[in-house]
């Protein structure tokens, strides 16, 4: 399937879930909608990585930083725009309430008790995730557009300057990037879900400023997630590993030798930060360098990326709880930097290795 086609369909089906999801009344349904919802969520963000490796090749470093850089913008956005409309929310709340009959509200529950859709009480909430879907939907036609007039065009070019590449040890190239991407999406997460809890019941600050530690983490997240697209320009996507696996290592470092402190957990959860904004976007150009990526390879190590986002949280939810006098989140953090750290050369030597001679009248598979 054309990736600009997949793209379409995949964000139409955002905007289904974007649509649908404030209506849903029973909780079977939500969960049901939400697992389509994340579905066609991570379908985008396969087909985005997808497009670009195919669009500009060994060329797409700064454009792979400018895509993961809006997804970084969005998650920073998102949750000052949802407080926005919460508070809205909250204050016509209060106001609106004494208006309405009580019998009226026992009917029109009973009424709808059964069923299965029904409007949200919350209509500020309902106008957000309206308007949401309603951008995503011009998105997505945008994009259905796009494969509708250059689809020929598009055949003519693939068939023609694509190169195949392929590493003499691809598929375990494959599964180390998997391991990898577990390791640092699942600390980033990790970090991001505690660091406010951590904050405030480890090293006892106000809720006022862990709210802040935590908006610091994000902000310097997107912040360099946005300076990487100039960088990459200049430095070769390895390059950009390395030094963002040195900041992950030393920073989380100082995080677990000085976690009593609070101003080392403000200079170092900066840092962190900053040097996780630009690792699996340069980790996606870096091994476009020496294998070609395939839809299903893409998939595969988001996949790793989103197991790792899923699985780790809560297990380290489940350490914290049993040892609370322990710094399990940053313990974690750091030996996801030391695997990392100690993955990255692995995968390096196995990329550089070369292919070796083939037999006459052989010709290697791509």
């Amino acid at each position: 399937m054309n990736h600009f086609l997949l793209l379409g369909v995949s964000m139409l089906a955002t905007t289904v879930g974007f649509y649908l999801i404030p209506f849903c009344k029973k909780a079977i349904l939500l969960i049901v909608m939400m697992a389509v919802f994340g579905a066609s969520v991570g379908a985008v963000d396969t087909g985005g990585n997808v497009l670009i490796l195919a669009l500009w090749g060994d060329e797409g470093a700064p454009h792979m930083q400018a895509l993961h850089f809006s997804f970084a913008l969005g998650a920073f956005l998102a949750p000052l725009l949802a407080k926005l409309a919460w508070g809205a929310s909250a204050s016509t709340q209060n106001h609106t309430e004494p208006d309405f009959d009580p019998l009226m509200l026992n009917g029109s529950s009973e009424a709808t008790s059964d069923s299965l859709f029904a409007v949200p009480e919350d209509m500020n909430l309902l106008w957000a995730y309206i308007s949401i879907g309603t951008y995503v939907l011009v998105v997505s036609v945008f994009l259905v557009g796009l494969f509708c007039k250059k689809s020929s065009r598009q055949k003519k070019s693939t068939t023609s300057g694509q190169r195949a590449r392929r590493a003499k040890y691809h598929r375990a190239l494959l599964c180390l990037l998997f391991l990898f991407f577990f390791f640092y999406v699942g600390a980033e997460v990790t970090f991001g879900s505690y660091i406010f809890s951590f904050a405030t019941t480890h090293v006892g600050m106000t809720e006022s400023e862990a709210a802040g530690l935590n908006s610091i983490f994000w902000g310097t997240f997107a912040a360099c997630r946005g300076l990487a697209i100039f960088f990459a320009t200049v430095l070769q996507p390895g390059t950009m590993i390395v030094l963002s696996n040195i900041g992950s290592l030393v920073s989380s470092f100082f995080l677990v030798l000085f976690d009593k402190s609070p101003l080392c957990l403000w200079i170092a959860t900066s840092v962190y930060g900053a040097s996780m904004a630009a690792t699996f976007p340069s980790g996606i150009s870096w091994i476009e360098q020496y294998t070609s990526i395939s839809g299903k390879s893409a998939a595969f190590f988001v996949i790793g990326a989103s197991l790792g986002e899923m699985a780790m949280p809560a297990v380290i939810g489940i350490l914290q709880g049993h040892y609370p006098d322990l710094p399990i989140v940053l313990y974690t953090c750091f030996a996801s930097a030391i695997s990392t750290a100690v993955l990255f050369p692995v995968m390096y030597k196995l990329a550089t290795l070369p292919l070796g001679h083939q037999p006459k009248g052989r010709k290697s598979e791509a």
